[in-house]
């Protein structure tokens, strides 16, 4: 359809118009919404109950000669969270492209209630979108995008640009914070929190998926983007060191070829899940892992994963991923190895522990766990931009409100 200002839209449901009862966070992701469910998505959906949510995604290709357009939808599950995916003529070069993206922006904003929150998740899409006249920007820096496989040109000149320009920047873990709290005047660090409820529910015997059910036991999961920051050798070695163990490993491979998974009778690639699932899958396991190489790629990541597969009452083994040995490294339930032969050992031990389900370990670890939240973290970073806000609107517009526990 075409709508009131001349843009192109593709709609499902009436996200187009977004509620003007509501101020907007317009959220620019370089994960898609679907993708996986991980800390855009934990902390959008509750700033959802304050505000309309646009969900900006990163642009799809048409055809050569069709018009560009923006397909808008509601979020499954989440009425105020509009997803917006802009769809671009093949073959673009850079200039056509930002100003196609930036024409569509323009007209989406304009049907938008203020204050306008800009977030960012990936300095990227500044390009197109560094002119928005927003109440508040807020950088989320959860990773450090530039040490990834295929960084995109350009990443570190604009997020110099980014920090800039922002009024706050938030950082996904300790390890980013260090290497950002120089660069800005307002640098908070929230680190990855746990949607406890949902993953207590793997406390309990559930009935198990039928690509699951039948791997014999013990069974050691992994689930998450399988990619440059899985330690691919490791799960070989581990795996052929202990043939009567299942290694089961859930998620999505991207940015890695198939051919280079690691093969072998005792590992068994489940494919992605949705969120909503991974707790009956884990359930079904009895030690949690966490295989991540160490390099550049995983140097400043504070893994979810951690405090979920905790919260699910499974011990975590992991290799020594900075945050994970400061944060957890402290508790029994969490094993810390750097080699194959380690890594086994700590599996081992951790083994011993599931056999205890009611143990102290767990009693330490949810004595940590109670203090986190993503409702806590949302609650908190919406105080920080209701602050910036407050200071800019004009008189008797009102300020963002603060989401209770």
């Amino acid at each position: 359809m075409i709508t009131r200002v001349g843009v192109p839209v593709e709609s499902k449901g009436e996200f187009s118009a977004p509620d003007h009862a509501r101020p907007t966070l317009l959220c620019f992701s370089h994960l898609r919404w679907d993708f996986v469910f991980q800390r855009p998505q934990h902390l959008m959906s509750r700033f959802a109950n304050d505000m309309a949510v646009v969900y900006w995604e990163e642009p799809m290709e048409i055809g050569r000669r069709d018009t560009a357009f923006l397909k808008v939808r509601e979020a499954e599950d989440f009425p105020n969270v509009g997803v917006v995916t802009p769809h671009l003529p093949e073959g673009l070069d850079d200039e056509a492209r930002e100003a196609a993206l930036k024409r569509l922006l323009d007209a989406h904003v304009s049907i938008c209630k203020r204050p306008l929150i800009a977030w960012y998740y990936t300095p990227m899409m500044l390009s197109f979108s560094r002119h928005l006249d927003a109440n508040a920007v807020v950088y989320d820096c959860m990773d450090e995008l530039s040490k990834f496989r295929f960084a995109p040109e350009h990443l570190l000149e604009l997020e110099s640009e980014l920090i800039g320009a922002a009024d706050l920047v938030f950082t996904g873990g300790s390890s980013l914070y260090e290497a950002k709290k120089d660069r800005h005047d307002s640098v908070h660090c929230f680190p990855s929190s746990v949607d406890r409820q949902h993953f207590a529910r793997a406390r309990r015997e559930l009935p198990q998926p039928a690509d699951q059910a039948k791997l014999p036991h013990p069974r050691l999961g992994f689930y998450g983007v399988i990619d440059e920051r899985f330690d691919l050798d490791l799960l070989r070695q581990i795996a052929d060191m202990r043939p009567n163990w299942s290694f089961v490993m859930v998620g999505p491979v991207v940015k890695i070829e198939e051919d280079e998974l690691p093969r072998a009778a005792n590992i068994h690639y489940l494919g992605g899940k949705t969120y909503e699932q991974l707790p009956t899958y884990l359930s079904g396991w009895d030690v949690a892992l966490m295989p991540f190489a160490m390099n550049d790629s995983t140097q400043f990541i504070s893994p979810t994963k951690t405090p979920e597969y905790l919260a699910g009452g499974k011990p975590v083994v992991s290799t020594p991923v900075r945050d994970v040995v400061r944060h957890y490294g402290h508790l029994a339930g969490v094993q810390i190895a750097c080699d194959a032969d380690g890594f086994v050992r700590a599996c081992e031990k951790a083994l011993r522990l599931s056999s205890n389900p009611n143990g102290e370990w767990l009693t330490e670890a949810d004595l940590m766990l109670s203090a986190t939240s993503w409702t806590t973290t949302q609650a908190r970073m919406a105080g920080l931009i209701a602050g910036v806000t407050g200071e800019r609107t004009e008189a008797g517009e009102p300020a963002l409100l603060v989401a209770a526990e």
